[in-house]
């Protein structure tokens, strides 16, 4: 389609000559999906501010819901947004902080501190894609009491993208000004044309902290602020009580903005245990009303769900369950850091042994032994939504072919049958989170290794501690100080941008951003920089597609990450419990719109 053809037709839907419906049919002709139809009219003014697949909130008084006790077995272990590295801590710290605007399920943006959701037709977004009016909820109170205000905003801003913070949502905001036009409005200004607008302040990385309570804070001495663990937010829950790493409670904030909301008295989300044993808590005894990512074997949530006290719920996103080969030597310490980035790894610096190592995984038996539902084989790490897709990237097995790459490459097999060249042996520490389904992966692929001479030692590491921020721990996946490694990385938006990142050359992951940085696996590539640098600007969404494509292939095509599965979020909830849920954006994004039916 033509950049012609679309405005036109955008034209239309505005004039009335063709309805919404009849739009989105036309773009899903075109390979686009109905969230993505909507999105480009929303940018373009042509739909409705607000998401329209919310479902409707019935009660109509604020309490009286009595306890929701949710589970989260990779327990939180912290409550500030800016340095949630991983999901449990973003969706933690989402029950008490809110964002200007969240993703709905159909990749529609959904108002939540700001008073409507920007469009060119309010004046919210330039003609020129160059800035973004946010205009902010009225009334809005933080749990002390004190206004919410333009002021929380900007000073949400500086204190991101301040180096001496070390935010992990820093990269949303170091390239942005913001500019407070008056109490209730601000202005977020991008140096160039920015298809991608809707990232500053929203979803999990705009998550709102109070400026009065951190702004003695906003330094060296971030870490220090006792709200990291004691939050103080504008959601509609207020904090109770927090024990990192096992529980959380929080009660009815009686000033929620929202009308009748919320509609539990109480809030509890307990962490720790197992997937397997979160889900019979909830399907099988129903002493849970909601757990959160059920990787657990398909065929135990069948068994499970067919007690009848309880549902699987699977909202398909842009999550991947995947592996990640170091391209750095975790065996070396350069200042004091493992992984540096001015190392290279002694193995996978040949592409040879990467691509044997991409060969050695059956995800088809992972599909079909392991996920079902739940995980789908893919050869991509961008699968969603459709049209940024890649149809270039095929995945194989074969152990055959394996061999006959390290022969070629001149890697032999010693006495112990595991392969080595000038002193390198291929012998690897491959390491992931305690998990059922991640153990036995681990397993299939350890025992086709082991017939290609490789050697891998298989080494699992508690959730709560594998996806921490703690900086003086080891064995976080951000320090990737394992040879292997493998996890599931989840999409937030509708939009890819942010989800591609990962691997841009300035978010290395290193020391001296405390382990914050996106770029785990340390892969660099000068073409993948350029492509990502242009698709920032690419106002033309066909254009903008195909460089998301191009990134999908350069990074998948390095064997440095190896896509597994596609990972839907697969969550557990009692039958009568109606909640809001998307796979854009955090478990908890709508929580003060759950309630029970009776």
């Amino acid at each position: 389609m033509s950049e012609d053809h679309l405005r036109e037709m955008i034209g239309r839907v505005k004039r009335g000559t063709l309805t919404r419906r009849g739009f989105v049919r036309r773009m899903a002709a075109l390979g686009f999906t109905a969230p993505m139809a909507t999105q480009l009219l929303a940018i373009a003014g042509a739909a409705p501010a607000a998401a329209q697949s919310v479902p409707a909130y019935r009660p109509t008084r604020r309490g009286g819901g009595g306890a929701l006790k949710i589970l989260y077995w990779q327990a939180a272990t912290l409550l500030n947004p800016h340095f949630a590295a991983g999901t449990t801590n973003q969706d933690a710290a989402r029950v008490f902080y809110e964002p200007l605007a969240g993703w709905a399920s159909d990749g529609t943006l959904h108002p939540i501190l700001a008073a409507e959701i920007p469009s060119i037709e309010n004046g919210g977004l330039s003609q020129d894609g160059r800035s973004v009016t946010w205009k902010l909820k009225r009334g809005v109170k933080w749990h002390d009491g004190q206004d919410f205000s333009a002021d929380d905003v900007v000073f949400n801003w500086e204190y991101a993208r301040s180096a001496a913070v070390a935010a992990v949502t820093s990269g949303s905001y170091r390239d942005v000004n913001v500019v407070k036009v008056d109490d209730h409005t601000v202005r977020v200004e991008f140096a160039q044309p920015t298809p991608f607008w809707a990232d500053a302040f929203v979803a999990a990385t705009g998550q709102m902290i109070p400026k009065h309570m951190f702004q003695g804070f906003a330094g060296a001495n971030s870490r220090d602020a006792p709200a990291n663990l004691r939050p103080v937010g504008t959601g509609p829950y207020r904090f109770v009580s927090f024990a990192p790493g096992d529980l959380l409670r929080g009660e009815l904030n009686q000033n929620y903005h929202m009308d009748n909301r919320p509609f539990f008295d109480t809030l509890e989300i307990k962490g720790g245990g197992d997937a397997v044993s979160a889900a019979r808590a909830v399907l099988q005894t129903g002493d849970f009303d909601y757990a959160w990512n059920m990787q657990v074997e398909d065929e135990i949530l069948k068994r499970l769900e067919a007690a009848g006290r309880g549902k699987v719920n699977i909202v398909e996103g842009g999550g991947i369950e995947f592996v990640q080969l170091n391209a750095t030597d975790p065996n070396r310490e350069i200042d004091g850091e493992r992984s540096h980035i001015s190392t290279q790894h002694p193995a996978f610096r040949d592409p040879a042994v990467r691509e044997a190592m991409a060969l050695l995984i059956d995800r088809n038996a992972l599909e079909q032994f392991i996920y079902g539902r739940g995980g789908p084989a893919t050869a991509n790490f961008l699968n969603n939504p459709p049209r940024f897709r890649s149809p270039n990237m095929r995945w194989e097995f074969s152990i055959q072919k394996a061999n006959e790459i390290l022969d070629r490459a001149g890697w032999a097999r010693g006495r112990d049958g595991i392969r080595a060249k000038d002193g390198v042996r291929l012998r690897f520490v491959y390491q992931t989170s305690v998990n059922a389904p991640r153990q036995r992966t681990q397993a299939v692929y350890k025992q086709a290794a082991q017939r290609a001479g490789i050697d891998l030692e298989l080494k699992s590491v508690v959730a709560s501690v594998f996806f921490s921020s703690d900086v003086a721990n080891p064995d976080t996946y951000t320090k990737f100080y394992a040879d292997v490694q493998m996890y599931t990385t989840t999409m937030p938006q509708a939009d890819p941008e942010r989800f591609m990142n990962q691997y841009v050359s300035w978010e290395m992951s290193t020391k001296a951003n405390s382990w914050q940085g996106r770029n785990i696996v340390r892969w660099r590539s000068e073409e993948y920089d350029r492509i990502f640098r242009a698709a920032q600007s690419e106002l033309d969404p066909v254009k903008r597609a195909a460089m998301f494509i191009q990134l999908n292939d350069l990074v998948v095509g390095s064997n440095h990450i190896i896509p597994l599965v596609s990972r839907p979020t697969v969550s557990a909830s009692l039958n009568n419990l109606r909640h809001v849920l998307s796979a854009w954006d955090g478990t908890l994004w709508l929580l003060g719109d759950w309630w029970r039916e009776t």
